[in-house]
């Protein structure tokens, strides 16, 4: 069938169904067919669709202003999310600079990292250092930090260098635990940081946990204490990512208080608003902050909808929500029920490695268990699996890629109300768009 619509959408070879409503954990499409969200739509929905009071709030605001410039004027909504998050982030990160997405919120806050030196008299630091397989949006300077060479291929001209070290992928690294692995226990930084030499070096850049570049690792206890402890002893800062991980996704508030130590500079989107309006936000500790209004005294960075009112509105009714109901001690406690009824997979042919934390899950594929042979990207088995999913009633993420090239993924991210009763059919579901998977995989190889 053709796709006739105009709309100008990422994937242009079928048309897609079109979605009408939503509640908690489920979609519904204009055919009637429900959809259980496994993967909040990308990692957004958090605390469900279709809660009422999140949109009234908004239409509350809407009726007073919905748009001021961000350099001109402050408003309500943006000074009290501010206010909300400073009681649910680390101590000692407070400051908030809101903006529209993820990537413009990494862009953001990269830039933060260069004039926070500058201002400190030393412009010659400039460098990043990032990880892969790592991912931190689609902007020129973000992706630049992303390790996803099919975009980098396409836009590599375009591009800033930045080196990168080896992410803590434990399913696939040969290290077998041992203690003083560089990539599993963080020391590989400190060799980046010699090799680019520490007074060219302005930030490292990470998410806490792993998103869909690495299918939901989960570092070691103490890679963050080494990681904070190479960036302060060379004077790099450290920028956490919690675009994806954040709010609340990993069973606390932060992905990175697990770890108990505090970046210089956060990232913060997707599940900040629920998904109710674009909202993003880069968090900085006192130190950048009071560098910058010491300095020039104005961060040189500016976008059309930063603290808009409308957008901060959906965020302020969001996190109160989240308070109000507990929904992040839900996403704990439902998310060892999660991840106990998602390792069951682990005895499906074809699958690898079941991992991840609170309410975010990665299901690595692999052609051979022994071995841990990625299938050949030419079978495009995570597409395959995610379009067979969808056909079933379950909406995953896919990912594919993330070892040298090859790899297969599905990640699991349901919204934080998700029921026990939900989350078996989440696995039945899976499994069964999994068995029609390598029914296929098996026949494609067959294939001359």
């Amino acid at each position: 069938m053709e796709n006739s619509s105009a709309v100008f959408y990422r994937s242009l070879k079928k048309p897609l169904p079109r979605i009408v409503s939503g509640e908690g954990c489920w979609l519904t499409d204009d055919a009637g067919k429900c959809y259980l969200d496994a993967c909040g739509g990308a990692f957004v929905a958090n605390i469900g669709h279709g809660v009422k009071e999140i949109a009234q709030a908004v239409g509350r605001q809407l009726e007073k202003v919905a748009y001021v410039n961000g350099t001109a004027f402050t408003n309500e909504p943006a000074e009290e999310l501010a206010r909300e998050l400073s009681e649910l982030m680390p101590k000692g990160l407070d400051k908030f600079y809101f903006l529209s997405s993820g990537s413009e919120a990494v862009e953001a806050a990269l830039k933060m990292a260069r004039q926070y030196w500058v201002e400190q008299g030393k412009p010659a630091k400039h460098k990043i250092i990032a990880r892969t397989p790592g991912y931190h949006g689609n902007t020129l300077l973000a992706l630049s930090a992303s390790a996803r060479e099919h975009y980098k291929t396409l836009y590599g001209d375009w591009l800033v260098p930045v080196a990168q070290i080896p992410a803590p992928y434990p399913y696939r690294c040969e290290c077998e635990g041992r203690p003083e692995c560089p990539a599993c226990s963080g020391r590989a930084l400190e060799e980046a940081i010699r090799k680019e030499g520490a007074d060219s070096v302005a930030a490292f850049i990470a998410e806490p946990v792993g998103g869909s570049s690495t299918g939901a690792s989960v570092p070691r206890a103490d890679y963050y204490q080494t990681i904070r402890d190479i960036c302060d002893a060379h004077g790099v800062l450290f920028v956490a990512d919690e675009v994806l991980c954040g709010a609340g996704r990993t069973g606390r508030w932060t992905a990175i208080e697990r770890y108990k130590v505090l970046p210089d500079i956060m990232t913060l989107g997707k599940g900040l608003s629920g998904g109710y309006l674009p909202l993003s936000a880069v968090a900085a500790s006192e130190k950048v902050y009071a560098a910058i209004k010491q300095g020039s005294g104005s961060f040189n960075h500016a976008q059309t909808f930063s603290h808009t009112p409308s957008i901060c509105s959906a965020g302020l009714a969001a996190v109160r929500y989240i308070k109000k109901n507990k929904i992040v001690a839900r996403a704990e406690s439902i998310g060892t029920v999660l991840q106990k009824k998602l390792s069951m997979l682990k005895n499906l042919p074809g699958v690898g490695d079941v991992r991840g934390i609170g309410m975010l899950a990665g299901i690595e594929f692999v052609a051979d268990k022994d071995q841990k042979t990625p299938f050949a990207r030419s079978l495009k088995v995570a597409e395959r699996f995610a379009d067979n999913a969808k056909d079933a009633g379950l909406i995953i993420w896919p990912n594919y890629g993330q070892w040298r090239g090859e790899g297969d993924l599905a990640l699991i991210a349901p919204p934080f109300v998700i029921t026990e009763q939900e989350i078996d059919q989440l696995v039945s579901l899976f499994s069964e768009a999994w068995d029609k998977t390598l029914e296929q995989t098996k026949a494609a190889r067959r294939t001359p």
